[in-house]
This record gives C-alpha cells, structure tokens and sequence, in this order.
C-alpha cells in the first residue's frame, strides 16, 4: 500500500516505523528535514509539503502536537487538502479537538476523501512496542477496513462511534488519567508526613479501591525512584488536560477539577520541568509537603 506519513516526532517515529517495516512504500515529511533521515535510508521517499505527501499516497496520516498544527497541514497552502483526490483515505492519529475534528472530516467528505480520527495512547513505550491504544472514530465500515493498518502499529484500535467520538473518549481518558497524578502526590505526602513510608503505602492502596493504573505504572519505575525520563512529557500532558477542558467549555459542561489539574502541570512547565515525563507534577507537591516520595520497590 502507498502510505503517507506526516509528522515524524516522539510518537510517530514509533508509527511510522511500523508500518515501513510492514513492507508498505512509504512517503513521508516533517518539519525537521532530519527526522526523516533513517526512513529514507529504508527506503522511503521524501515530499517537501503535506500536498506532495497526498499526491504520492493512497491513505494519509498525521501525528502532530494539537489542533493548530493539524489544520494548517491539512487545509494551509501547500496542505493536504490540496493534494487529495477522491477514494483517498485520511487518518489523523493527533489527539485533537473534536470541533476541529469533525470540520475536517466535513472538509474531507467534501472532496471524496475517507477520514477516521484516530488518537492514540500509551506513550512512547507503547508507540515503540506496537502497543498503543486507538481511539477511533468515523464511518464504521471504514474503520473494519483500515482494521489491519491500524493493527500494524498498535495492538488495541478501539472503534467509539462517528465523526469526532474517538477525540471525545481519548479527551476524557486523558482528562481522568491526568488529573489523578496531582491527587495521587497529593495523598502520598500526607501519608509520608504522617509516618509511614511510599512502599508501604503503595502495597496498601494496590490492595485496596485506591489502586490505579497510573500509580502502578508511575511511581515504582518513576516517582520512587526520582526516574522521569519521559514516556509522556508535562507540556504534552498540560495540552491535553487543556484541550479536554475547551471541549468542556465547547459544550458548556462546568468543571471544577481539570482545571486545578492544568495549573499543577503548568507550573511545573513554568519551573523548567516541561520536557519531564508527567509524574514530574509530583514535585511541587513534595516541595509544599516538604517530603520526599521515595522508596525502593526491589526490597519489598
């Protein structure tokens, strides 16, 4: 298959090698003209605009930071949208706004064009496993098709309804899973300051109803160990929890909680810390506390 691919960073690197490796004839562009170096040494070609990229493909997709990037690829000069003939397929693996989203699919059926959102989770480990979680949303029938594509570089493609819905569920499970981690530092230096050390308390929330994914995955490769190499940065993660806040305010629904979240993680961005994996937001917490969340899980 000739496979467009737009936006070669942290994630879809991972994606994109993927699918090269699968043995499709890859056409590829990013605005750092070395990010494509090993893909062309692959084999791959290169296309100096996302038009040229749609002029060469036959299913085009796009992992980009947020909403303003992937409309300026898809309908700005030189833009997808101008490259486009009818029967192509669009898939756009951004985690984006569902308003902007659903404009697109409207300005791709327009032109003939097939488009699924198509946002992905589990970070960068999961994007360099083939590991990831789709969200996705757009014509059912569509989405069977696409089925094998999407199973060459993630193993959970998840189907959530029409236009717009995969944004939606992947809004809020980002919503929810980013506004734990404050909450969770939070809870942990109560417990640390009042006696009893992280490991333990691990083990005991584990075994209770407080036990969560993002405390299992985080804090005893992580937080413990004062580890935050990234899997997902605190600037990625305080755009999200900002996006799924606008999609609040877009649908008039009063929120209370998200918005605490946002400030943690924006001030931990404002204090040089951005480029940190998420569970970094724990710092300023401990910093207020005045302890330190750490422990060593080997000895337990």
């Amino acid at each position: 298959m000739k496979i467009g691919f737009i936006g070669l960073g942290a994630m879809g690197r991972h994606m994109a090698r993927h699918l090269q490796e699968a043995g499709h004839d890859m056409t590829i562009h990013d605005i750092r003209r070395e990010a494509a170096t090993p893909f062309l040494e692959a084999g791959a070609d290169w296309a100096d605009t996302p038009k040229g990229v749609a002029l060469a493909s036959e299913v085009i997709l796009t992992s980009l930071p947020g909403p303003v990037d992937v409309e300026g690829v898809v309908l700005g000069p030189d833009g997808i949208a101008d490259g486009v003939t009818s029967g192509q397929v669009y898939l756009d693996l951004s985690t984006n706004s569902p308003v902007v989203t659903r404009r697109l699919h409207k300005e791709m059926a327009d032109r003939g064009i097939e488009m699924l959102d198509v946002p992905v989770s589990g970070g960068t480990v999961g994007a360099e496993a083939g590991t990831l979680s789709m969200l996705v949303g757009g014509n059912e029938a569509l989405f069977n098709r696409m089925l094998p594509l999407l199973q060459q570089f993630g193993d959970k493609p998840f189907y959530c309804g029409p236009s717009g819905a995969g944004q939606v569920c992947k809004l809020v499970n980002n919503y929810i899973s980013l506004s734990i981690q404050p909450l969770l530092a939070e809870a942990f230096t109560i417990g640390v300051k009042a006696g009893v050390d992280p490991a333990t308390i691990f083990e005991a929330v584990s075994r209770s109803t407080g036990n969560t994914p993002s405390m299992q995955r985080r804090y005893p490769t992580g937080l413990f160990k004062g580890n935050f190499a990234p899997g997902f940065t605190v600037n990625l993660g305080r755009k999200d929890l900002g996006l799924a806040i606008d999609m609040a305010k877009d649908f008039d629904v009063p929120v209370q909680y998200g918005p605490l979240s946002w400030k943690e993680y924006d001030e931990t961005s404002k204090r040089d810390r951005g480029l940190l994996d998420t569970g970094a937001v724990a710092l300023i917490q401990e910093e207020r506390a005045g302890v330190e969340i750490r422990a060593d899980m080997d000895s337990k």
